[in-house]
């Protein structure tokens, strides 16, 4: 990787390997409407630097280039849309500081509505959404061909899961690969349970990057999430797994990954 560049206005390398095999590209969460700046403090911004870290520790390190996008506002503010217009902005900086490398979008709430818009930039493997914010009739053509894994709790007071398992079926029949996850607890924030929330990310993560499927204790077509007990998996979290592929998203990460 050239260090010789600096990273421009819109991204924010958090950890550079010298030869990358890889990026994930980090979106945190914001408002509805504010043409406010992001504020120092930035809870959501530190929330995603929480999750950086997580994936820092358990994806190859010398592997992937862990950066996030600095967005202008605050608020998503209608059609200027302008999260997902910082999110191809920073597209383009990572093509030029790392050309070539395959990326992985991860959003929370606001961030995985801009992530799901910007996945159809050349170079994109695919989204994690985590609780992310889809209003009906999201579009998803896109997102043919790519991958999208979404994580939520239904009991989410600020963005919908049933809107989450509505876009997730719509990308499917687009011809998406698509996993849901339904998680038993964190609501919106995800720090109940983070631990959890940040392992099955950096799964997710890995899945997106190398294609490779992975395999979960129960995989089948997405569709309606029954509310019924559900046994723990290894990570000791309640979850509940829904894929399109014959095996589904999982916790093996290959140890190369695609140039």
């Amino acid at each position: 990787m050239n260090r010789s560049r600096t990273a421009p206005a819109a991204l924010d390398v958090l950890h550079a390997p010298d030869s990358p095999q890889a990026v994930v590209l980090l979106l945190h969460g914001g408002r509805a409407d504010s043409l406010a700046p992001p504020t120092l403090l930035n809870l959501p911004a530190r929330r995603m630097h929480l999750l950086a870290r997580a994936l820092r520790r358990q994806l190859p390190g010398d592997a992937v280039l862990i950066a996030r996008v600095r967005y202008r506002y605050r608020g998503w503010n209608g059609h200027a849309a302008h999260p997902v217009q910082d999110a191809h902005r920073a597209l383009g900086e990572l093509a030029r500081l790392v050309p070539g490398l395959p990326v992985a979008l991860v959003g929370h709430s606001m961030g995985g509505r801009a992530a799901i818009a910007a996945a159809g930039r050349p170079g994109v493997r695919g989204v994690v959404a985590l609780a992310p914010w889809c209003p009906p009739g999201e579009p998803v053509a896109h997102l043919a061909g790519r991958s999208l894994v979404i994580l939520h709790d239904e009991r989410d007071p600020v963005t919908s899961a049933a809107q989450s398992w509505d876009l997730a079926r719509r990308a499917a029949a687009a011809g998406a690969r698509v996993g849901t996850i339904v998680m038993p607890r964190g609501r919106h924030t995800m720090l109940l349970d983070a631990c959890g929330w940040h392992r099955l990310t950096v799964d997710a993560v890995a899945a997106v990057l190398t294609g490779a499927p992975l395999v979960l204790a129960s995989a089948t077509p997405v569709g309606p999430h029954p509310r019924a007990p559900y046994p723990e998996n290894r990570h000791g979290t309640a979850a509940r797994h829904r894929t399109t592929d014959d095996g589904g998203f999982g916790p093996t990460m290959p140890g190369t990954l695609p140039r």
